[in-house]
């Protein structure tokens, strides 16, 4: 087949194609199964790059600032996550393909098959912290639901930061060995193929980063009403943080998942200060 040269810009969104799949046909994991995945999709990432090359005429080297950026991602996050990112991003840069296709009429229809044939692929990885987010998201749940709410109850009840932050810390604490405790105990009567131990140090190390998170503004500044923005502040951060997460590493919805999660854990915090109010009029509190 003769390849008809082409001119800029035409031949500047090619080589931004190409560069991006010799980027993500960079990938790596220690676990055989994934390795083994990881590999054919890489495959496939190259069989892109050879499409787009057999229209630029040019061999491009990997973005290396974006193999690392991927890398890290697949270290703190899983390769899951780090894939199904990667793969949205591309999914967006289908947009420019139209306007390619008026010049290679055939590549919407390769790439098409290509990707498909690459979400069977992406389907296949399997990873552990991926079958424990049900009790990760026990955890953090609990912790940014309960916490929010005592932390803005203390608030007006005691009206000192330090003595809120080391309630709040007491209360953490046993709250997670008791969020623990009870996640191995449902996941042993359960009799899943979940392993009871590790689902109950997913869930307890979840409650209490996430607790220490809650509480650092109290430790640090003097004034709670200012700490407690701060603390609701990071509170959202992490919802945020952990929806973002779960919509891509599972395929889920973000928007409406991270709205109620908002509306829930907000909604207790200022029930949770009016009470606060409350108690400490009716009771004269006085710390």
């Amino acid at each position: 087949m003769n390849i008809m040269p082409l001119q800029s810009p035409a031949l500047d969104k090619l080589i931004s194609f190409q560069r991006g799949e010799i980027t993500e046909h960079r990938g790596s994991t220690r676990d055989a199964h994934n390795r083994e995945v990881l590999s054919r999709i890489a495959s496939q990432e190259y069989e892109h790059y050879l499409i787009w090359k057999k229209y630029t005429s040019r061999d491009v080297a990997p973005d290396s600032c974006r193999v690392w950026f991927y890398y890290l991602l697949a270290r703190a996050f899983g390769i899951t996550f780090a894939i199904k990112l990667m793969e949205g991003i591309e999914k967006r840069a289908q947009l420019v393909y139209r306007e390619i296709g008026t010049v290679i009429p055939e590549v919407k229809e390769i790439i098409a098959h290509e990707e498909a044939h690459e979400r069977e692929l992406i389907g296949l990885l399997d990873e552990e912290r991926l079958h424990y987010v049900g009790s990760i998201v026990l955890g953090l749940n609990d912790a940014l639901v309960e916490f929010t709410g005592t932390l803005a109850g203390l608030t007006f009840a005691i009206q000192n930061s330090q003595v809120i932050a080391i309630v709040g810390l007491i209360m953490g604490v046993a709250a997670s060995l008791s969020m623990a405790a009870s996640e191995y105990l449902s996941q042993k009567s359960d009799g899943g193929s979940v392993n009871p131990l590790k689902a109950s140090l997913y869930t307890g190390v979840t409650y209490l980063v996430t607790v220490a998170l809650l509480i650092l503004p109290f430790l640090l500044l003097s004034n709670p009403y200012i700490a407690l923005p701060i603390t609701l502040a990071a509170a959202i951060f992490v919802i945020f943080l952990f929806t973002f997460y779960i919509s891509v590493a599972k395929d889920l919805p973000f928007v409406r998942r991270f709205g109620e999660m908002v509306a829930i854990s907000m909604g207790i915090a200022a029930i949770s200060f009016v009470i606060g109010m409350a108690i400490r009029l009716v009771l004269h509190v006085d710390v």
